[in-house]
């Protein structure tokens, strides 16, 4: 996320992206393998960032193709 962009939808997107880390710190929700390496090996503020991106891009591409979105399905433990 470049601050050439609205600071608004940046800042309401790294929010949600805060957020989204904090059920994971809590065990509430099981991070998803780009997550979890992402968590660990870079500082929590910087994975934010760059969920946050993740987050627009989705957006982005959803706005353009005038699709919806499919969440992927929960990882069983097995």
């Amino acid at each position: 996320i470049t601050k050439a962009g609205d600071p608004t939808i940046r800042s309401t997107l790294i929010v949600g992206a805060t957020a989204l880390l904090r059920h994971v710190r809590k065990g509430r929700t099981k991070p998803s393998p780009w997550l979890a390496a992402m968590l660990d090996r870079k500082p929590p503020k910087l994975v934010a960032v760059a969920l946050a991106n993740k987050f627009a891009r989705i957006a982005w591409r959803l706005m353009i193709s005038g699709g919806v979105y499919n969440r992927p399905p929960a990882m069983i433990p097995g």
